[in-house]
């Protein structure tokens, strides 16, 4: 019997590297392949610390060597830049606050690549995401479950994969610790074993999002008013595209107390700030849903809820409403509910479903 096949992600980074040992250790047929993503001019710097630079396809490439493996790149540069920056663009000039990782997630890693991984007859696409797939023997769906690592699990950034997804899917450092990882990484002489993890988005790697947006659309956001919950003029702001829900630092007014962006109106332009207090809401309402026990949710359901990857899981009840939407309602008021960004609901160690906010309640 032939042996199965998988080719894995390998972003240069010591999780992708360590997935790759795991799987020959398990006696898969394996391949590796990085992902071109964008060019550094895209992104304004020669030299880029982020995850698919070029130093990062000369480790993986150096990984593959090691453990014997053939390494390619595949330019997707064009798919990156309609379904990931093209996205990530008009949801800011629409005043949400989009997930970039997990559009990459979504239309890149477990859908461009996995398709170029069955066009070349591979049975499985392979990533260092720490979380765990099982299938349900009842059912027989695929289920998201947390990683054995709890301060690195990232389920939160793979609530969007559907089941055709998950089922040609395989992460095996779903068990391990990333100590454990970095381990196995060292102790076969990888070259990345004690690389840092990439942090922020890859083709923003400032952080200063406004930056990016006007060198990619070439438009400079005009200026507009800030306004206070009362709807008066208290100052102006730099664009409404700089601003997010719940953010103080860089507002540039000054009220005699602590403000934080509580609204965004980009139809008119203009940025509301308020104290602390305003920021909290008693729910959301959410589309774009993917479930993961069942094709739909059809009564409300208790869950714990997130609502940023960092955030700990709260309390709520899930509620279908009409249209694919679905309403969650948290036992605690949260804050900062912002629009675009995505919501996450588990029970215990399963992931139920994961939505886009669009309205905090």
């Amino acid at each position: 019997m032939d042996r199965k096949t998988a080719l894995i992600g390998m972003s240069g980074g010591v999780d992708s590297s360590v997935a790759a040992y795991l799987m020959l250790r398990q006696g898969y047929r394996c391949i590796g392949a990085t992902m071109r993503l964008y060019d550094n001019e895209t992104i304004g710097r020669e030299k880029s610390a982020t995850c698919c630079s070029l130093d990062d396809v000369e480790d993986a490439r150096s990984v593959a060597r090691r453990l014997g493996i053939p390494h390619y790149v595949f330019n997707f540069k064009e798919d990156f830049d309609r379904q990931v920056i093209q996205r990530f663009v008009t949801a800011y000039e629409q005043g949400l606050t989009p997930n970039p990782c997990i559009a990459c997630n979504r239309y890149l890693k477990f859908d461009r690549l996995a398709r170029r991984a069955m066009e070349l007859g591979y049975d499985y696409v392979v990533s260092g995401h720490y979380a765990q797939i099982r299938q349900d023997p009842d059912s027989g769906r695929y289920l998201l479950y947390k990683a054995a690592d709890r301060a690195k699990d990232q389920t939160y950034f793979l609530a969007c994969l559907d089941q055709n997804q998950l089922a040609h899917t395989q992460f095996p450092l779903g068990g391990l610790t990333k100590d454990a990882v970095r381990s196995i990484a060292e102790g076969n002489g990888f070259v990345n074993a004690r690389k840092h993890d990439s942090q922020d988005i890859c083709f923003v790697p400032d952080g200063d999002y406004a930056a990016f947006l006007e060198r990619y659309t070439g438009k400079t956001y005009p200026k507009g008013d800030y306004l206070d919950l009362q709807g008066n003029v208290v100052g102006q702001h730099q664009g409404a595209v700089r601003y997010t829900i719940g953010q103080r630092k860089g507002l540039g007014i000054a009220l005699g107390a602590p403000v934080y962006v509580c609204k965004k109106d980009m139809a008119s332009n203009t940025v509301t700030v308020g104290a602390n207090d305003a920021l909290f809401s008693s729910g959301l309402r959410a589309t774009d849903w993917n479930w993961f026990p069942f094709p739909a949710l059809t009564a409300p359901m208790r869950v714990t809820v997130k609502i940023r990857h960092s955030q700990s899981e709260q309390s709520a009840v899930v509620t279908p409403e009409e249209n694919g939407f679905a309403r969650v309602e948290f036992d605690t008021p949260q804050r900062a509910v912002t629009p675009g960004q995505a919501v996450v609901l588990y029970d215990g160690e399963r992931v139920v479903g994961g939505g886009t906010i669009t309205q905090a309640l």
